[in-house]
C-alpha cells in the first residue's frame, strides 16, 4: 500500500516502515561513526522503541556491542493498517542487531504491569543471566496500579494559578495566545503516579530481588528542565512534580544498590521534537526558536546525538560529573547564557508572521513527521510498501 501522513492535532495516525527504518539506520550510522564506547554489555531498555529510549538503545548496542532487551507498548501492523512507529522502529533495529551478531530481543506490552515485568525478568534470566544497565524511558499519558488497580492519568497543568502565554500550531505557523486552568484537586498526584519514580523503583526492586542486577550496575532515567519561558507550564507545573519524584527516587535507587556497587542516575535532557513535547502548549514555539539558535551556532543535537554524547562523555567516564543535585546535564548546550538570552529576545518578537524568519519550525516540522517515518530524506513515499512487517525478536 501507499502510506500517507494522516495527523489529528499533535498525533500522526499513521506511519511509514521504509521510513522509520531509515530513520533508525540514520541512527546507526551516526553511533558507529563516532567511534567505540565502552559501556554496558548487558542492557534493558524500559520504553525503547522511540525518541531517547530508542537512542540509548541503538548507542548501547552499535557503540558498546550490547546486548539488549527492549521493552515497549507498541500497535502492530493488520492489513491495510500501518503498525505504530515504534513498532517500525523496533523491527528495523533488532533485524540490523542480528545481522551484526548482536543480541536483541523484545516484549510488547505494559511495562506498568507485574505480567510483563515477571516476563522480562525471566527472559534476563534465561538469555542473560544479568545485567549491567537499565534505562527506563517511558513516556505514557496513564498508569494503571499494578497492585491496587487504580488508573492515573497526568496532566499538563501549572500549580497556583492559570498560565497564558504564546504557543504556535506548526501545521499552520499560527501563532496564538493560549490559556490553561490551574491544577485543581488529585490532578498532581495522578500526575506524579504516572510520571514520578514509583515505577522505576519497582522495576529495579524486582530486578534486584531475583539477583539480576550484575556488580557495578547502573540505571538511568530522563527529566527536563528548561527555562524560565516555559517552567510555568512544565518545570513548575504538574510534570515538574513528576520529574521532582523521579529524581529523589534517584537517591532511592542508589541507596538500595550498594549490596551491588550499583548506581542510579538521571540525566536532564534537551528539549527535542518527541510526540510527548509536541502536546505541550508553548513547547513547539520554544523549540523552534531553539533550533534556529543552536543550528546557527552549530550546537543543535537530535534525540541520537544527544545520547550518544550522554553515554561517551558522562556516563563511561572514570567520575561521571553532575550537578548539586546529583543529576547529569547534557542540556548544557540547550541552557548555556547567550543560547537562552537570544531565544528570549526571538521569543518577544515571535508572531505568525515574523517566525518563519526568526524561527526553524521547518526544522520542527520535519522532525515531527520523521517520528512517523515520514519527510525522512532518501525514501521514496510513492512506492507501494508492505505494511505488515515482523519484529525478529519478539518474543
Amino acid at each position: 500500500m501507499i502510506i500517507e501522513p494522516r495527523t489529528r492535532g499533535f498525533i500522526c495516525l499513521t506511519a511509514h516502515p521504509k521510513g522509520c527504518e531509515k530513520n533508525v539506520m540514520d541512527q546507526i550510522e551516526y553511533v558507529k561513526s563516532k567511534g567505540a564506547i565502552d559501556g554496558a554489555k548487558k542492557v534493558l531498555v524500559i520504553g525503547a522503541s522511540t525518541g531517547f529510549g530508542l537512542a540509548s538503545r541503538i548507542t548501547s548496542a552499535f557503540g558498546s556491542g550490547a546486548a539488549t532487551i527492549g521493552v515497549y507498548f507498541e500497535k502492530p501492523p493488520s492489513e491495510k493498517r500501518p503498525a505504530s512507529p515504534g513498532w517500525y522502529n523496533t523491527a528495523a533495529f533488532e533485524k540490523e542487531a542480528h545481522k551484526e551478531g548482536l543480541y536483541a530481543k523484545s516484549i510488547n506490552g505494559d511495562a506498568f504491569s507485574n505480567e510483563i515485568k515477571q516476563q522480562t525478568l525471566d527472559l534476563i534470566k534465561a538469555d542473560l543471566g544479568q545485567i549491567d544497565m537499565v534505562i527506563y524511558s517511558l513516556a505514557s499519558p496513564v498508569r494503571t496500579h499494578p497492585d491496587t488497580g487504580v488508573r492515573y492519568k497526568s496532566v499538563l497543568k501549572p500549580i497556583g494559578g492559570k498560565f497564558e502565554n504564546k504557543t504556535v500550531d506548526f501545521h499552520t505557523g499560527k501563532v496564538s495566545n493560549v490559556s490553561i486552568e490551574p491544577a485543581q484537586g488529585d490532578d498532581i498526584e495522578n500526575t506524579v503516579a504516572v510520571m514520578g519514580g514509583e515505577d522505576w523503583k519497582m522495576w529495579i526492586d524486582q530486578l534486584q530481588k531475583e539477583g539480576l542486577l550484575a556488580d557495578g550496575f547502573t540505571t538511568i532515567a530522563y527529566s527536563y528542565i528548561g527555562p524560565s519561558l516555559t517552567e510555568a507550564v512544565y518545570r513548575k507545573g504538574t510534570i515538574g512534580r513528576a520529574k521532582d519524584h523521579l529524581e529523589a527516587t534517584a537517591f532511592t535507587i542508589s541507596d538500595s544498590l550498594k549490596a551491588v556497587d550499583g548506581k542510579a542516575y538521571v540525566s536532564v535532557n534537551k528539549a527535542l521534537v518527541t510526540q510527548a513535547s509536541s502536546a505541550i502548549p508553548v513547547i513547539p514555539l520554544y523549540i523552534s526558536l531553539l533550533y534556529k539558535v543552536m543550528k546557527e551556532k552549530g550546537i543543535h543535537e537530535g534525540c541520537i546525538e544527544q545520547i550518544q554524547r550522554l553515554f561517551q562523555d558522562r556516563l563511561y567516564v572514570e567520575n561521571t560529573p553532575t550537578d548539586e543535585q546529583g543529576r547529569i546535564r547534557i542540556d548544557d548546550w540547550e541552557m548555556r547564557e547567550d543560547v537562552q538570552a537570544r531565544v528570549s529576545e526571538l521569543w518577544a518578537e515571535a508572531t505568525s508572521e515574523t517566525l518563519p524568519e526568526i524561527g526553524d519550525l521547518k526544522g520542527y516540522e520535519k522532525d515531527f513527521f520523521n517520528l512517523f517515518g515520514f519527510k525522512v530524506d532518501g525514501v521514496d513515499y510513492d512506492e507501494d510498501v508492505n505494511e505488515i512487517v515482523e519484529i525478529p525478536g519478539l518474543q
